[in-house]
Order: C-alpha cells, then structure tokens, then sequence
C-alpha cells in the first residue's frame, strides 16, 4: 500500500480545503464537483474515487488515470485539460482518492446544444478538429490512448479553446499486450473493440471521425442500442468489410452480417467538403480492424 501512496505522489491531507458547490458529472468509478478552493477562489473540477473497504488498496482504474495524467502534466498542453493535485482524504467514515482539474463550464455536448441552428460555420469545425486532433496527436505520442472520446469528455472554454478530459479509461501503451473490450461508449467505439479483436491507437482517431461527423450534422452517426445494432448501422454507411479483413478472433462471424455497399459520406454527413471528406474517410478506416498480433492493448 506504501508502494501505491509513493507512486501516486498523493497528498494525505483532508479536501475541506475547498468548497462543493455543484455535482457536474458522475461515472463509473467516481463523481466529479464544481468545488471553490477556500484560500484562493479557484474554481476547480473535483473528481472523488471512493476507495474500496478491503485490503486490495487504490482501484486500478484510478491508478491508471493518475499514470497517464502524471506522464502528460509536465507538458501543459493546451489541449488538454490541466491536472492540478490529488488527495487523499476521508469524508463521512469513508476514504477518498480526489482528483483536481482545472475547471471549464461546458462540454462539447452542451455547446451544440446552445449553438444556434442548423449548423456550425465551417471555419469553427475545421478549428475544432484542429484542436482535438492536436490533443489527440499529443496524448498518442506520450502512448497514452484516451479509449473513451465523446462529447461529454471534451470540454469548450468560453473562448473556444478545446480540451480533452476524463482519463478514466485511458491506458499506457505497449507493444505485446493483450485488451479488455469495455472501453469507449457505444456510439463512438471501433469496430474492433466492438468485435473484442485486437486494437491500438486508432480507436481513438475512429471516435474523433464520429464527433467530427457530429459537428456537421448536430447529431450522432452512429446510434446503436446494442453492440451488434452499432455495428450494423456502421456497416450501413460504410459497408461491410471484406471476408479478408475480418478478425480472425472476433466475437461475431463476418456471414452474421449482410453484405452492403458503402454509402458516398456526403448523403450521409451535411455540407461536407472534399477536404473535411478525406479526413472522416480516413478516420473510418477499416485497415486496423485486423491488426498484427502485438500491437494490441492492455486492460
């Protein structure tokens, strides 16, 4: 337990320093707060991880969040959202692992919301997905994949400055490990997590391709209600793959699946350009739905 304390370089000190103001959002593993720092006046992000009654210490979850964010916070860049502490502290006879973020009001989410229809200029999506590739890029390049892009995880300051948030589920990477397939929610997951086959980086770029269609199109592409659902309406628009491109260890057989013809991207996304098509091409790629073995992820 010492050894977990030292590695996550955590504060064994109480989080009254600060006060909650409001619930922003709640997940699997923990709740996070608006909270106000008493000495400061900084509003803060404040993400509580209850730890577990028994012996078997910090959740791995947790430790895997802090790694990535430890190995990115020395960089500060601006497309990522900005880690500032982690405590350690008790609160109603329970103990807390409590992350601390910079705070930022809106998500992505919430800004089409607001945003005036039918649709977004052109020049604020193309700087939007400038940003969030940018993030992306830098988070890939310290072989951290994010594994649960959407939306609700990118935040939009009042400026317009993108940051990508909540690492939950973000892992480490390697060469020579296997996977869990859990990760990234269902409208925004690559075909080969849904298909529980090898992945790696480009999940992440295929998420990217599905907010970026949302941008044109103020809505989802992809809305599957169950993981065989999803896939079809994925292969409804992008075809099926070939026989030959199918994991051999996928969950599902290719012959599940009725053989369709890819759709032209601009039926399907609004006011697309030949540029911006070439980018959500690329993203929808289905060239690493069967990669080597060996350059899979680990949990």
């Amino acid at each position: 337990m010492a050894t977990t304390w030292s590695f996550l370089n955590s504060k064994q000190e109480s989080s009254s320093n600060f006060d909650k103001l409001s619930e922003i959002g709640r997940g699997a593993y923990g709740t996070v707060y608006k909270a106000r720092d008493r000495k400061s006046g900084q509003y803060v992000a404040m993400k509580q991880i209850p730890l577990p009654y028994s012996k078997e210490g910090v959740p791995t979850s947790a430790i895997r969040e802090i790694a990535a964010l430890r190995r990115m916070e020395n960089f500060e860049h601006e497309n990522i959202v900005r880690f500032l502490d982690v405590i350690v502290n008790n609160s109603g006879g329970r103990t807390y692992l409590t992350l601390l973020f910079e705070y930022i009001d809106q998500d992505l989410s919430s800004f089409l919301e607001k945003y005036p229809s039918p649709s977004l200029e052109q020049d604020i999506i193309r700087n939007m997905m400038k940003q969030l590739l940018s993030g992306i890029d830098f988070l890939h390049c310290h072989k951290v994949v994010h594994r649960d892009l959407k939306p609700q995880n990118i935040l939009v300051t009042r400026n317009g400055l993108l940051k990508i948030a909540d690492f939950g589920l973000a892992r480490s990477y390697t060469f020579q490990m296997t996977l869990t397939a859990v990760v990234v929610t269902l409208w925004y997951r690559a075909p080969e997590v849904i298909l529980q086959a090898q992945y790696a980086s480009p999940v992440d770029l295929w998420s990217c391709g599905c907010i970026f269609a949302e941008l044109f199109n103020r809505r989802p592409l992809f809305c599957g209600q169950s993981e065989i659902h999803q896939l079809a309406k994925i292969f409804e628009i992008l075809g099926l793959p070939s026989k030959e491109e199918w994991p051999e260890n996928a969950v599902l057989l290719w012959s599940s699946f009725t053989p369709q013809l890819k759709k032209p991207l601009e039926e399907c996304v609004r006011e697309i350009g030949p540029l911006a098509k070439e980018l959500l091409t690329v993203s929808f790629t289905y060239k690493y739905i069967n990669l080597p073995v060996g350059w899979e992820l680990n949990g």
